[in-house]
């Protein structure tokens, strides 16, 4: 069992079509696993159950919303495989999201960490062994000015195995700051 937290943004209905319709022709890894999302935590199998759950409640006890306006897709090369994947990156909203990450991996999760990966906030919408291919891509959605505006609502605690994915628990977000 492989545990994560993300996020599925609150989207207004048009944004999500558009990432839905890009992912479906572009993200082959991920489309059929999981909605657009933000990964809060990376899936760790170190540590059990009960106490992931508990802690990762503990940290967000009092945790704020996190509205978010993504205005730029960039490129990044996968750590694992040889993959490129195009993200969307928040402008808005970024700083809350790397804060809250760094929150949720400090205490338990601090040896799961990866610091030898930047953590960069992001939706993926593609992915491809051709750097070219997925530039070309960000060029695309650079050229046209977009904003997309959306709100970190609520976490999910997810079991992500064998390329399964189940969400396990949902766990709202309050209006008060961290």
């Amino acid at each position: 069992m492989a545990l994560a937290v993300v996020a599925y943004p609150i989207l207004n209905r048009n944004d999500y079509r558009m990432i839905q319709d890009f992912r479906k022709e572009n993200d082959e890894l991920y489309y059929s696993v999981i909605e657009p999302h933000f990964t809060f935590v990376f899936p760790v199998d170190e540590v059990d159950k009960p106490k992931f759950l508990e802690e990762i409640y503990n940290k967000l006890k009092g945790v704020e919303q996190i509205d978010f306006k993504i205005r730029c897709a960039t490129v990044n090369k996968d750590a694992i495989l040889d993959l490129y994947h195009l993200l969307l990156v928040p402008d808005e909203g970024y700083s809350k999201i790397v804060k809250l990450h760094d929150r949720l991996y400090s205490d338990l999760l601090f040896t799961c960490l990866r610091l030898d990966i930047d953590f960069i906030p992001h939706v993926a919408i593609a992915n491809s062994p051709d750097k070219y291919k997925i530039k070309k891509l960000a060029d695309d959605w650079n050229k046209t000015n977009f904003i997309i505006k959306g709100k970190v609502d609520s976490l999910t605690i997810v079991d992500y195995t064998g390329n399964v994915l189940t969400n396990l628990e949902h766990i709202a977000l309050s209006s008060r700051s961290i």
